[in-house]
C-alpha cells in the first residue's frame, strides 16, 4: 500500500500527490506516479495536466479533480498517520510494523518479510 507523505520542504509536492490520487481514480496511478518521478520537481498546474494527458488520462475530468482538490483531505490523512508513526522523510517503508527508512537493499526487505512471516519463511521449495 502506498501512502502520501509530501515533504514540507517541497512546496509543489502536495499538489503532485493530489494529482496522483486523481490519476488513481481513473486507474492510472502507476504510470502517472512514474511520470512525476521522472519529471520532478516540475509540478506546476500545467505540468501536472500535461503529464495526465501523456499517460492517457482524460484531461477535463483530471483538471476538475485537481482544481477541486478532491483528494486534499486524503493526502492530509496520510500525512497525519505518517507523523503519528514517526515518519520524518521519504522513502519510509513498514513491513508488519518494522520501519525501513531510506533507500534499502533488497536484502533488508527480504529479512523484514521473512521475520514477519516467522521461522518457516524462506524454507519453501
Amino acid at each position: 500500500m502506498v501512502k502520501d507523505f509530501p515533504l514540507p520542504s517541497h512546496p509543489v509536492a502536495r499538489p503532485a500527490h493530489e494529482a496522483a490520487r486523481c490519476a488513481a481514480e481513473a486507474g492510472r496511478f502507476w504510470p502517472y506516479h512514474d511520470r512525476l518521478f521522472d519529471e520532478q520537481p516540475r509540478f506546476d498546474r500545467d505540468d501536472l495536466i500535461r503529464y495526465a494527458a501523456a499517460v492517457g488520462l482524460e484531461t477535463g475530468a483530471f483538471t476538475r479533480c485537481l482544481e477541486a482538490r478532491a483528494f486534499a483531505a486524503a493526502v492530509e490523512a496520510d500525512v497525519s498517520q505518517g507523523r503519528a508513526l514517526g515518519v520524518r522523510g521519504t522513502p519510509t517503508f513498514f513491513v508488519n510494523g518494522k520501519r525501513l527508512v531510506g533507500a534499502q537493499p533488497f536484502a533488508a526487505f527480504r529479512e523484514a518479510i521473512e521475520e514477519a512471516l516467522g521461522d518457516g519463511a524462506g524454507k519453501r521449495p
